[in-house]
């Protein structure tokens, strides 16, 4: 697994997925993960985005092979920004192609936010977006639409609930398990493999929080001029769908792409309308 150096000059290990020979694009696309702190294993292909495109995929501070840093204010989110730029210059690259999922895409807007001019795209899969827009969640309007449904019920309720232990990262695992079903829209054979993948790294977790953007953070993002894509799931329980929208008008050339009967894994659930949306996106890089 190649690896290169962060900003403190620590490994940190990374995936390096190359599309088959006369296939596609080759662009470098870098993808983030969200959980937080979840190994990016389950993000698969992205349903098949690496046939296109060359998938680079940074297994984050504390997660997988990548160690957790000496000062946990390093593992933030704000401050993995320099570690993503690490990464871009170790590949060569003059502007990055980033695409990042659910709390993914804080580190993904945290470093368009320093590094705007070194993004030449960037695709936001349904991403929390209440601490960056004024826009009210409509979440509990789209849970209320699920009520009776006793498998979404009991996943609802784990999630409100939280983990039983909160500094066990078994019990952290077994929560977010628990509260997968809620994460969908539906909850078929697809949807309950995928909840399966990808360990969360508890430690990496609260990391990832412990240092607060700066006040200015929604406003630096009106500077990133590149074409952005925010991807929302039209029964997405978790972000809601009105404040993810809202999220694409922080940027001059934003726009948004609703997926009708997915949750907040659209790449699982609806997979060829994310590929249609998402490779439109990146056409012509």
């Amino acid at each position: 697994m190649p690896t290169f150096a962060g900003a403190d000059d620590t490994r940190l290990h990374y995936d390096d997925v190359l599309p088959g020979e006369g296939d596609g694009g080759w662009w470098p696309v870098i993808a983030l993960a969200g959980g937080a702190a979840r190994h990016p294993g389950y993000l698969g292909d992205l349903a098949g985005l690496g046939d296109r495109h060359r998938l680079i995929v940074p297994q984050l501070r504390g997660v997988g092979n990548s160690p957790m840093p000496a000062s946990t204010e390093t593992g933030s989110y704000w401050r993995q920004a320099e570690d993503v730029e690490r990464l871009r210059i170790h590949l060569g690259l003059e502007r990055v192609a980033l695409l990042g999922h659910s709390a993914g895409t804080r580190l993904a807007l945290a470093y368009a936010a320093q590094f705007p001019g070194r993004v030449a795209r960037l695709a936001l899969i349904t991403p929390p977006a209440g601490y960056l827009v004024d826009e009210p969640s409509d979440a509990d309007e789209l849970t209320g639409r699920r009520r009776g449904e006793p498998v979404f019920e009991a996943a609802l309720a784990a999630l409100k609930a939280g983990p039983a232990d909160t500094d066990d990262e078994e019990a952290f695992n077994a929560w977010h398990q628990q509260a997968a079903p809620a994460s969908y829209a539906a909850w078929g054979a697809a949807e309950q493999d995928h909840a399966g993948t990808g360990r969360w790294s508890l430690a990496a977790a609260k990391a990832y929080f412990s240092v607060d953007p700066p006040c200015d953070f929604a406003a630096r993002l009106g500077g990133v001029t590149a074409p952005v894509l925010v991807v929302a799931g039209a029964e997405d329980c978790l972000t809601g769908l009105a404040p993810v929208l809202a999220l694409a008008k922080l940027f001059p050339a934003g726009r948004a792409v609703v997926i009708e009967r997915c949750g907040h894994y659209p790449w699982v659930e609806q997979p060829a309308a994310f590929r249609e949306a998402v490779d439109a996106f990146l056409e012509g890089l």
